[in-house]
């Protein structure tokens, strides 16, 4: 049982959890937004334009009265909650709700990407472009677009690992000279007690 337990407070305490329920709490409210902005203002301006009045557009499968009787399709006496139709304008809403919804999903996302990701990228690469010789941008191109960029970029990443691994050879070789100095001054050392 306290393993169950142990396990079930690990799941619900994991980061994916957390986020994903915060996630939804927040898609719950944002749908009642974007529902409201269909309902509420989008669907009134529909309603306003000539022949757009999309609430009312219905096909009468089988119209009833308010005791459940089915009656003639131009009887004064229908009762939509008793009949039987096909919602054409609730399937339209539903279908701009859902247009909405993507367009101002697909809009907050790109905002949020560029503010995690873009505007620090903008002012790094301020600093990189500050940081550009001339032989560089003679080397890459007088035009600094992105693939100039990316490929002065790519260049220095691998200088700076062509340097990194010399100096990694070099201090390796340091070490082994400084092992073999160590040796000779043990050697003359022992060479001189025996001489003693």
């Amino acid at each position: 049982m306290k393993k169950l337990v142990k396990e079930f407070k690990d799941f619900i305490t994991r980061g994916n959890v957390v986020d994903l329920a915060v996630g939804m709490i927040i898609g719950a409210a944002f749908t009642a937004i974007v529902s409201a902005l269909v309902s509420h203002i989008f669907q009134p301006l529909i309603n306003w334009i000539p022949m757009g009045n999309v609430s009312g557009l219905i096909t009468m499968l089988e119209p009833r009265n308010a005791e459940g009787v089915k009656v003639a399709m131009d009887a004064a006496d229908i009762d939509m909650t008793k009949s039987i139709y096909i919602d054409w304008g609730a399937f339209i809403m539903a279908i701009i709700n859902f247009l909405l919804t993507a367009v101002v999903l697909f809009g907050l996302v790109k905002i949020i990407n560029t503010l995690r990701g873009g505007l620090g990228g903008l002012k790094k690469d301020a600093a990189f472009i500050k940081s550009i010789t001339e032989e560089e941008k003679a080397q890459f191109g007088p035009k600094l677009n992105r693939k100039a960029l990316k490929a002065i970029k790519a260049a220095r990443d691998a200088e700076a690992a062509r340097l990194a691994e010399e100096e990694k050879k070099a201090k390796e070789e340091e070490e082994k000279n400084k092992e073999s100095v160590e040796d000779l001054l043990k050697d003359i050392r022992a060479l001189l007690q025996q001489n003693k």
